[in-house]
């Protein structure tokens, strides 16, 4: 008998993409599964792109905040939808709440703050099997006996071409050579961004190459983007496109140079080859989802620290990944 799912999302732009394994996997259990998908406002663009989802459900408070009686109210308000099974893929206790109040028979999920009685499914999180945040999303759509890790499927945003056509024409864009986008931001913190002046030496060497280089970001990157097409031939794009204009961007260029972050998942879900570098965290933890890669990664004695800022101060994790480098793994691409 097909599932009626409610999947509670995550609150990160590349949690989400990489939350769209899941989807892709309760789908193949039987197409005639369907799944919905409560998560925050930011992300219904995304969203949209993932065809295994019927409907978006939007979260009505930010990140962080614990609105018991939204959520109490929003519970009721789907007990109308008959849900049969909810995933929840945040360990917070407050993300539990809203499949108990919608009555939602199984609900599934990590243990996590004390979530007894709201999750009546609940698994213990084996770290050494489960080492990457996808494989922890996928397991849960299994039954809790399937044989870990379970395999995983690619996300794959569609593409607008309409948007994508319009983005060229009123932005000026280049698309008739080759594209190379430059991701200089990380929400997480400084310790998983390149130097802006190795992103904007790159931009330089790509400029002469006869690539067109478009920064991607958000309204936070404005600075960052400024900095690197300064003098570079690159154009900034920060601040200047939704998130849904950047998953149709990214879907032209042949390459994107990027920090471990949302923007990266989003280049690997449109079918960008990616080069993503890795500072405080570990490409073993949360990989680009995508065969098309090329990835660096140092691997010190000190790494991953997963830390905002670099606890030695020095930052060598990022630093000792050259310009030069990045560009002898882009240049064939191109």
């Amino acid at each position: 008998m097909a599932e009626r799912y409610l999947v509670v999302g995550p609150s990160w732009v590349g949690d989400m993409v990489m939350a769209q394994s899941l989807l892709i996997t309760l789908k193949k259990h039987d197409p005639a599964n369907t799944v919905d998908l409560l998560a925050p406002g930011w992300s219904l663009p995304v969203i949209a792109r993932m065809p295994q989802v019927r409907a978006a459900v939007e979260m009505p408070l930010g990140h962080g905040e614990w609105g018991f009686s939204a959520r109490r109210a929003l519970g009721h308000t789907l007990r109308d939808r008959c849900y049969s099974h909810a995933i929840v893929l945040p360990r917070s206790l407050k993300s539990a709440l809203i499949p108990f109040f919608a009555r939602i028979p199984k609900r599934t999920g990590y243990r996590g703050e004390m979530r007894y009685g709201l999750l009546n499914d609940i698994r213990n999180l084996d770290k050494s099997l489960l080492t990457t945040t996808v494989h922890r999303f996928v397991a849960l759509g299994w039954p809790a006996d399937t044989p870990q890790p379970p395999l995983i499927a690619e996300p794959s945003l569609m593409i607008d071409g309409d948007n994508r056509a319009k983005l060229v024409e009123t932005l000026r864009l280049e698309s008739d050579r080759p594209v190379v986008a430059l991701m200089p931001g990380a929400e997480y913190g400084p310790a998983k961004c390149w130097p802006l002046e190795y992103f904007s030496e790159l931009a330089a060497l790509l400029t002469a190459r006869g690539a067109a280089v478009w920064v991607l970001g958000s309204d936070k990157d404005s600075k960052a983007g400024e900095t690197i097409a300064s003098g570079t031939g690159a154009i900034n794009l920060c601040g200047r496109t939704e998130l849904r204009d950047a998953i149709d961007l990214l879907s032209l260029a042949q390459v994107a140079v990027t920090n471990d972050s949302g923007l990266m998942h989003v280049a690997a879900a449109v079918g960008t080859h990616v080069v993503p570098i890795y500072g405080s965290t570990t490409p073993e933890y949360t990989p680009a989802l995508t065969s098309e890669k090329t990835v660096f990664y140092l691997k010190l004695e000190c790494s991953p620290c997963f830390q905002r800022t670099c606890p030695l101060g020095h930052l060598r994790c990022l630093k000792e990944i050259q310009p030069r480098q990045v560009m002898s793994a882009v240049e064939p691409r191109l």
